[in-house]
Parts: structure tokens; C-alpha cells; sequence
């Protein structure tokens, strides 16, 4: 059964914070608040990649993440969970990385997702040890960047390897 976590009493949904840490509410879902961010987040950038290619996707990458550290912040005190699993902005941003070099095909997109949500949930050094120290919005966003590029290397090996040939 889906449910919606509650906002923090402090941070109305209106809150430019909360609907960037949430990714418009999307964050609220459960159960897997950061599946559901990666699902969304593959949707858009398919998009973004159809209208503009790996330029403007990367462009959203940086602006995204850099209003992601402000709101990450504000939504993780509001809510006195540093990284509260509400917040999925980060997710976004790890698997729109994950997508830049993904190839034009449903396969493609699998496996750039498949990669992602792997290294987000496993979190292999550095991302675990960036989870742990690094605090505040960048940490909450910076390892998920790092689980992105890992899922980058894959997409672009297995577009080399595979999708290629």
C-alpha cells in the first residue's frame, strides 16, 4: 500500500525547500522514496536528453545540485534528520549522472537505473565513507554523485561492450 510521509510541522509543502529536497513530493512516497526519485528522475532526463541532448542535461545536473545542497540542508534540520529519506533531490541528481552516456535505447535506460539504485543502496567506498562524514546538504548530495559516476563507468562499459557491438 502506497503512503505519504508527513512534511516537518516547519516546512509547508510550499516551501521552495521542501519541494526541492522532495522533488515535488515525490520523496513523501513510501515504501522507496529513493526508488520512486530514481524512476522519476530517469523520466525527465530522457526528456532532457530528447530536447537538448548531454549539454543541457549536464547543465541541469549542476544546477540541480547546487540548489539541491540549500535545500537538502534546510529540509534535513527542518525535519532533524540530516538525511532524511523524504529527500530525493540527490537521487535525481545521481541518476541523471548515470544517464549521461546512456544509449538511446529501453535497455539502456535499465541499466543506468539498475546501476544507480546498486551503488545508492550498496554504497561501495567512497560513497559510504562520504555518507558518513561529510555533513549537511553536501553530504546528502555528494554521495549520491558518487554512486551516479560508478553507475556512469557501467553504462558507458556496457554501451561499449554490449549495446555497441
Amino acid at each position: 500500500m502506497i503512503k505519504l510521509a508527513p512534511l516537518p510541522s516547519e516546512l509547508p509543502f510550499g516551501h521552495p525547500a521542501a519541494l526541492i529536497a522532495t522533488w515535488f513530493g515525490v520523496g513523501l512516497v513510501r515504501p522507496a522514496p529513493g526508488t520512486m526519485g530514481s524512476l522519476i528522475a530517469l523520466g525527465l532526463g530522457w526528456g532532457i536528453l530528447t530536447l537538448g541532448g548531454q549539454a543541457l542535461l549536464l547543465l541541469d545536473i549542476i544546477i540541480v545540485l547546487i540548489i539541491g545542497v540549500w535545500a537538502a540542508e534546510i529540509y534535513g534540520k527542518a525535519d532533524n534528520a540530516p538525511d532524511s529519506s523524504s529527500i530525493v533531490v540527490d537521487e535525481v541528481v545521481g541518476q541523471w549522472i548515470a544517464l549521461l552516456v546512456v544509449p538511446p535505447s529501453l535497455l539502456g535506460y535499465a541499466v543506468a537505473f539498475a546501476a544507480f539504485r546498486f551503488y545508492d543502496v550498496l554504497k561501495p567506498w567512497p560513497v559510504g565513507f562520504v555518507d558518513k562524514h561529510v555533513k549537511g546538504g553536501w553530504g546528502v548530495m555528494l554521495d549520491d554523485v558518487l554512486a551516479g559516476i560508478y553507475a556512469l563507468i557501467v553504462v558507458f562499459l556496457a554501451d561499449y561492450w554490449v549495446f555497441s557491438r
